[in-house]
């Protein structure tokens, strides 16, 4: 029965990928995301005070939202056929992957006329005044981050703990990118959530950093780490710094957030350039292919060999 099980969550996630990568976000229904990210908002209207505890209420309370409803559709679809099972499972699972939105969003860069709007919609940094160069850097650090929070990370934790486990990873995941700031306003309200977030983040953070020195061709896939962990994030840094690497420039630096400037290291080799070129942004953009091919044909391999388990012991 475990290795059935497996097999209905492999299953899913599987189709899910494949609908991401098809399909993306379904027009006409009400992203759970958003549903999420709605609680946030009455929440904060209400009950705010820049406490840790006031924090740590939002917290608990969205996660137990999240686990009531999660497991309640996965008592529902239990009783259901496998195979019907596993094609809902994936569909629902689907919406909260995010790579082809991603991948659309910080491709619009390359085609945009007014690439500081493009970039407002996808960053929480002042765009107003940052050059092409910068809008490119940007969304190169977006687009390797992204690639973990939105993609590798939640399929991870599906993997680990089937539907539950991806809804409780998006719930924190929203819940960092809505409070998880160190401003006045939200460093001690955010506290609690951006800690879960670093936590959540930690393994598949680095499993996507590796992966992306790996696709870039070297067995030196551990060299991103050391301009990586100079960030203040314990998981940010990592892909962002693979991806320097990958692209061949120097991201990071000082960047102006809600106003205020803040000091950023730099990430990648010193070596190479920091004028980032529309060509950096679509080498960044071509590791989509490799990765979706790494996921789905690992996926189906597992797939394959769990199936063949279960019918023929």
């Amino acid at each position: 029965m475990l290795l059935f099980d497996s097999l209905l969550i492999v299953s899913s996630a599987l189709l899910a990928v494949l609908l991401d990568r098809l399909w993306g976000e379904f027009k006409g229904i009400r992203h759970p995301v958003v549903l999420m990210g709605d609680w946030i908002g009455f929440y904060e209207r209400h009950f705010y005070r820049a406490h840790f505890m006031a924090g740590l209420g939002l917290l608990v309370s969205l996660l137990a939202l999240c686990v009531a409803v999660s497991v309640a559709v996965v008592s529902a679809f239990n009783v259901l056929p496998g195979l019907v099972n596993a094609l809902l499972t994936g569909v629902l699972a689907s919406t909260l992957l995010a790579h082809r939105m991603l991948y659309d969003s910080v491709c619009a860069l390359l085609h945009s006329a007014h690439k500081q709007q493009t970039i407002a919609l996808l960053v929480s940094r002042d765009t107003q005044a940052l050059s092409d160069s910068e809008c490119f850097k940007a969304g190169i650090e977006t687009y390797a981050e992204n690639l973990s929070d939105g993609y590798l990370a939640p399929l991870f934790w599906f993997l680990l703990a089937g539907l539950p486990g991806l809804v409780i990873y998006k719930a924190v995941n929203t819940l960092d990118s809505m409070v998880g700031y160190r401003t006045a306003r939200y460093e001690a309200f955010g506290k609690a959530s951006a800690k879960l977030d670093d936590l959540l983040n930690w393994l598949p953070a680095r499993f996507t950093a590796v992966l992306i020195r790996l696709l870039s061709g070297t067995l030196m896939f551990w060299d991103f780490y050391h301009t990586g962990r100079q960030h203040d994030s314990p998981n940010a840094g990592l892909p962002i710094s693979a991806m320097a690497l990958h692209c061949q420039c120097q991201l990071g630096g000082d960047t102006v957030y809600f106003g205020t400037l803040k000091p950023k290291a730099h990430f990648g080799d010193p070596n190479d350039p920091k004028q980032i070129t529309k060509h950096h942004l679509q080498t960044a953009l071509s590791l989509r292919n490799k990765v979706d091919a790494v996921v789905v044909l690992g996926l189906g391999m597992s797939v394959v060999w769990m199936g063949w388990r279960v019918v023929f012991g």
